[in-house]
């Protein structure tokens, strides 16, 4: 668990728990453009996968909250489902400092890579990824993975598959 963040209250991070499902939803709501899951998706990704998901609290409130899992055919993997930071946690590093607590917990021993997806126009996210994989001392390598056409039928746009690693610098946190 890591207690960091602005001078005036930390934002504490932790596994989250089955607890943690219904407020989650209510974070991607209040953080536009995430595309929201349902409830019960969100409860099974603060269950199933909440060894590598991190919850962000301040005060009582979510924060943040990363959501991810190991592909079963990937060991070496962590794929990053979705990141959310509230407003009143942005400016203080807590998506880059969410990413190392995942990689550095014992579930992630194996992993040498992480894997997401982006728009093109996500410009936060690139950076995010793009930082990580600096501080990680790893290559960042992408293309095309969901096409807006023959994969989102045209409504949402293409996503690129970011892949980072491998990891060459330990995840201090």
């Amino acid at each position: 668990m890591t207690n960091e963040g602005s001078n005036t209250t930390a934002i504490t991070l932790r596994v989250p728990n089955k607890d943690d499902g219904f407020r989650l939803h209510q974070l991607v709501a209040e953080c536009p453009p995430l595309d929201p899951n349902s409830i019960y998706c969100n409860l099974l990704q603060c269950s199933h996968f909440a060894d590598t998901g991190v919850a962000a609290e301040k005060e009582g409130d979510m924060v943040g909250f990363i959501s991810g899992y190991i592909p079963p055919q990937q060991s070496d993997t962590v794929f990053v489902w979705q990141v959310a930071v509230h407003e009143k946690g942005r400016g203080q590093g807590l998506a880059k400092r969410m990413l190392k607590e995942i990689v550095g917990r014992q579930a992630c021993q194996d992993v040498t890579h992480m894997e997401t997806t982006i728009t093109e126009d996500n410009e936060a996210s690139w950076a995010l990824f793009r930082s990580f994989a600096r501080d990680m001392g790893a290559e960042l390598k992408y293309h095309e993975h969901f096409e807006k056409g023959t994969h989102f039928g045209g409504i949402h746009d293409s996503e690129f598959l970011l892949r980072i690693g491998p990891f060459t610098k330990p995840a201090s946190r």
